[in-house]
């Protein structure tokens, strides 16, 4: 069995949201075990798995990434679209825009501390499209 779901996550502001629930609250019901590929279909922001108890590491990660990829530094050439834009184009293709995450008794098989991120990159990034791939018996 191969379903595809594609659904869009509300607008957030600049920085790593925690948005698990939200993506099970769109996918059906998922197999006995197989294999979720969630794409989002952007490329100023980002989908990562990391730790989803502490917030501290949503707000560490957000300023890792700020010193990583700085706003107007004097080599960007593509600047037309704002100074986030850029350094958010940069920092996407870092984090990746796709997850496989396996499924294994119906449910997401993630690890004790995992969650899954929507890491947007810039300041009004607008809802993102997330196409969600289901694989499965």
């Amino acid at each position: 069995m191969i379903e595809q779901i594609e659904f869009s996550l509300p607008p957030q502001p600049r920085g790593i949201h925690l948005v698990t629930a939200e993506i099970m609250r769109h996918l059906p019901d998922l197999p006995k075990k197989g294999l979720l590929n969630l794409l989002i279909k952007h490329t100023s922001a980002a989908l990562a798995l990391n730790e989803n108890a502490d917030p501290d590491v949503r707000h560490d990660l957000t300023s890792i990434f700020d010193l990583l990829v700085p706003e107007n530094a004097p080599f960007y050439l593509h600047t037309y679209e704002g100074s986030d834009d850029m350094p958010a184009h940069a920092k996407s293709v870092i984090v990746g825009s796709t997850l496989s995450i396996p499924i294994t008794d119906n449910r997401l098989n993630l690890g004790t501390w995992q969650g899954v991120y929507l890491c947007e990159f810039r300041d009004y990034g607008g809802s993102r499209k997330i196409v969600a791939t289901i694989i499965g018996e």
